[in-house]
């Protein structure tokens, strides 16, 4: 059992910017649940260097979709300076207050990690190392020695749909992927 503080906490996203002079700040998502930059209550901020996060309450928050990223208000923050000194500072959440998933959705942090094998023939591709938020969200995939045909080529991104990617087995550790011919060739 490890006594590792992290574990108890999940990152919903990260303070980039200030915006406007009144102490509105910009935060860009790792979390697919809108309502943890919309519903007003209690945040934790969690600042550069420190390993304990503290409470912080959201007053309100929007999304821009052009940019995808909230605007939020924190209670105490109220100009431009104290908003710019919460730049890089992380917002989280208890693990204990991850939303119940349906069928066939994931938490992103039970998806790095897994093990990519080609479903045809078991060939091991590589390993999840980041998901990339678009409009299907892709996995970036660091490929095995084995399967890089290209030694320059480290990472894959391949589109995280049921098409693509129909075996996702989470206890197993591992994905199987069908891709159409050439996408593990072209994006490099």
């Amino acid at each position: 059992m490890t006594n590792d503080k992290s574990d108890d906490w999940l990152e919903i996203g990260k303070i980039v910017a200030p915006q406007g002079l009144s102490g509105e700040l910009r935060v860009y998502p790792v979390s697919d649940f809108p309502e943890r930059f919309e519903v007003p209550g209690k945040r934790w901020l969690l600042r550069s260097g420190e390993t304990e996060p503290q409470p912080i309450e959201l007053l309100t928050g929007r999304y821009i979709s052009n940019k995808n990223l909230y605007v939020i208000k924190l209670a105490g923050v109220v100009n431009c300076d104290q908003a710019l000194a919460l730049r890089g500072c992380k917002l989280m959440v208890p693990a204990s207050d991850r939303p119940q998933l349906g069928e066939d959705e994931y938490h992103v942090l039970d998806l790095i990690g897994l093990e990519v094998f080609m479903q045809a023939s078991g060939e091991l591709v590589g390993t999840v190392v980041d998901i990339i938020a678009a409009g299907n969200d892709l996995l970036e995939v660091k490929l095995d020695e084995s399967f890089a045909s290209d030694k320059k080529q480290k990472t894959v991104l391949i589109p995280f749909v049921q098409a693509i990617a129909p075996v996702v087995d989470l206890p197993s550790g591992r994905i199987e992927i069908t891709p159409p011919p050439g996408l593990l060739e072209i994006n490099n």
